[in-house]
């Protein structure tokens, strides 16, 4: 199910948005402006401030017909793959000591490691 709350409503609401704009200097020496998320939405000036005030102009005419929403969707749940192996050896009677097995290695190798950094630089 997909549901949405308008931030903008036409022709009556006026609110004021703000918008991440990336300003790059070309090559050529002019300057473009994009608007981040909305790629399509760029313009270009001799100066920045000619670039970004293009960038609004054409933000402004863009949202008189149209608005802004936020989609809320329903994710699908995935099912986690550990659930079909979790538990499968609760009741293996080596199961404690196997795990008795894995945290004497885990210790002997941390206290290794621990050796190592102790070690004095050469």
């Amino acid at each position: 199910m997909v549901t949405f709350s308008p931030l903008i409503s036409f022709p009556t609401d006026v609110s004021k948005l703000s918008y991440n704009v990336l300003i790059e200097k070309e090559q050529d020496g002019t300057f473009s402006a994009v608007m981040l998320g909305l790629s399509d939405c760029k313009s270009s000036g001799k100066t920045e401030n000619e670039a970004v005030e293009k960038l609004q102009k054409l933000l402004h005419e863009r949202l008189t017909n149209s608005k802004i929403v936020t989609l809320e969707i329903e994710a699908v749940q995935a099912e986690n793959p550990w659930m079909k192996v979790a538990g499968m050896y609760k009741d293996n009677p080596l199961f404690d000591e196997v795990l008795a097995e894995i945290e004497a290695e885990r210790n002997k190798l941390d206290g290794e490691m621990e050796e190592y950094y102790n070690q004095p630089d050469v």
